[in-house]
């Protein structure tokens, strides 16, 4: 039994362009309302806060940072499935298809409308995509030759029709398209030049000269990004706030100059993500410039009970931070700057929050408008939901920068060189062994405090063959990091930083 007909090529076509032309007007419609209303971005959303742990950490360790590109290209693959199985449908059943085409658009709208952040509005273009492509497939299809030609092919007046249909809907789309991605190159040059604007008054804490040793800051355009946000939001400064409320006594509502008004302290910070494998990339160090947080809530007045502080972002993102933690003394901020200059958008801007000592996940809101002070018993935040631990302190590691895993290098003195890392402990000391040699201590560079990485070098005889390099350290407690490998979930990873280098002549 032949299951395709010969047109069925055809319109599967017709039900990709439709797609494409609603998917079109509703990213343009997005572009004016909201980027997070794009139903793209929401169905996107939902698949990551849907996908089990294991896998987003699988891949994490396998893409890194091309994740949300994949997944984005991996949900318009199975948009066209989708929409290429409507269009062979409709051949036989219009009415059928054009209804599937609404259901898509309903989905997408649902899953826009319930993500955390969602505004009324936020529906709209994905019920633009499916009032847009249903008729549009009814006009395709409408136009389909139904002679054929002596020679089997499609009679040549109707072919024309269709063509022209078919070439009006790609043209639509791609303009549509177009001016989606001119509005938004738009809208992001006049947020750059509305940042660049901003002026940080100078801190009333500076933490003195920076370290002039290559390679300890990292810089901004480097430094890693791991978030959960397809799209990154677009946060007008002017209208901008903040709110500390939940179980305090006052509750404080600030704007963005009232809360620079309170004074500004600047810190040399390293900030790690708990997903970073053993000698992973996810770790990087900055000049940090924010307002201390302890003292707003002090302010507002914490209750004895308020063990958590809930802290939510701009796109519903939701951390939790144990409150002691934020009132011990660290130099907890809101953090409004890096190296200098306003926050970057895909790093908080206008405002982040930074705890010293802590995975970003439970001390580094982006984006954040509110703090809400809270207890452990009556609400999880969004990992720990997903099984990660409650309390994430950072765990010592270390890592092997020079020479690179499996190099070729020439025999005679060699620099080993990379960081180590205990943030709010600091390092005491860090050893090297080559082969199944004794542990040998390596030199520590300066350092600006126990909250930053710590460089280290060793002077290494290579000897010519292969040899495999391992790096230890030790915290400012006395404990070394342990042997024993862990992967990052469900507190962080630990194990020796170990690799493989050849000696050459």
């Amino acid at each position: 039994m032949r299951i395709f007909r010969r047109g069925d090529l055809v319109g599967a076509g017709c039900g990709i362009l439709a797609a494409a032309a609603g998917v079109a007007v509703a990213e343009l419609g997005a572009t004016l309302l909201r980027p997070e209303s794009s139903p793209l971005i929401g169905i996107g959303s939902t698949v990551i806060d849907l996908t089990p742990t294991p896998v987003k950490e699988y891949a994490v360790r396998t893409v890194g940072t091309y994740d949300k590109p994949l997944l984005l290209a991996g949900i318009g693959a199975v948009l066209v499935l989708v929409a290429a199985s409507l269009g062979v449908l409709g051949q036989r059943r219009l009415r059928l298809a054009q209804a599937g085409f609404g259901v898509l658009g309903l989905v997408a709208a649902a899953t826009v409308w319930t993500r955390p952040a969602a505004q009324p509005f936020d529906a709209v273009p994905s019920f633009l995509a499916g009032l847009v492509a249903a008729p549009i497939l009814g006009i395709l299809l409408h136009r389909l030759p139904r002679v054929p030609s002596s020679s089997g092919g499609l009679a040549a007046a109707g072919r024309r029709r269709f063509l022209i249909a078919a070439g009006a809907v790609a043209g639509t789309a791609v303009a549509a398209g177009g001016v989606a991605g001119v509005t938004r190159r738009l809208a992001a040059a006049s947020d750059a030049r509305s940042r660049e604007a901003i002026r940080l008054p100078a801190p009333v804490q500076p933490t003195g000269p920076r370290i002039t040793t290559p390679g300890f800051y990292t810089p901004v355009d480097e430094f890693y990004r791991v978030d959960t946000a397809l799209t990154v939001p677009r946060v007008d400064v002017d209208r901008w706030r903040l709110r500390i409320h939940g179980l305090v006594d006052r509750p404080i509502t600030l704007d963005f100059d009232e809360l620079l008004s309170r004074g500004l302290i600047e810190r040399d910070i390293t900030l790690n993500c708990v997903s970073n494998e053993v000698g992973g990339p996810y770790i990087g160090t900055t000049r940090w410039l924010g307002v201390p947080l302890a003292p707003l809530l002090r302010e507002a007045g914490v209750d004895a009970d308020a063990d958590q502080v809930v802290a939510r972002s701009a796109d519903g993102m939701t951390l939790g931070t144990p409150t002691a933690t934020l009132l011990d003394g660290r130099d907890a901020m809101l953090a409004v700057g890096m190296d200098g200059r306003p926050l970057p958008p895909e790093h908080g801007f206008p405002v982040r929050m930074l705890t010293p000592g802590l995975y970003g996940y439970a001390g580094s809101c982006k984006w954040i408008t509110e703090v809400e002070l809270a207890r452990f018993a009556d609400f999880d935040a969004y990992w720990v939901r997903r099984g990660w631990a409650r309390e994430a302190p950072v765990k010592t590691a270390s890592r092997i920068d020079r020479p690179a895993a499996f190099a070729h290098i020439a025999p005679g003195d060699v620099t080993v060189a990379g960081v180590a890392w205990a943030q709010g402990r600091g390092i005491d000391s860090v050893e090297l062994q080559v082969d199944n040699g004794p542990w040998e201590p390596a030199e520590l560079l300066t350092s600006p405090g126990r909250d930053t990485w710590v460089q280290w070098r060793h002077r290494w005889h290579a000897t010519i063959g292969g040899h495999t390099l391992r790096v230890r350290a030790t915290d400012g407690t006395g404990r070394t990091q342990p042997e024993r490998r862990a992967t990052p979930f469900p507190d962080g990873a630990t194990g020796w930083h170990t690799l493989a280098v050849t000696v050459s002549p």
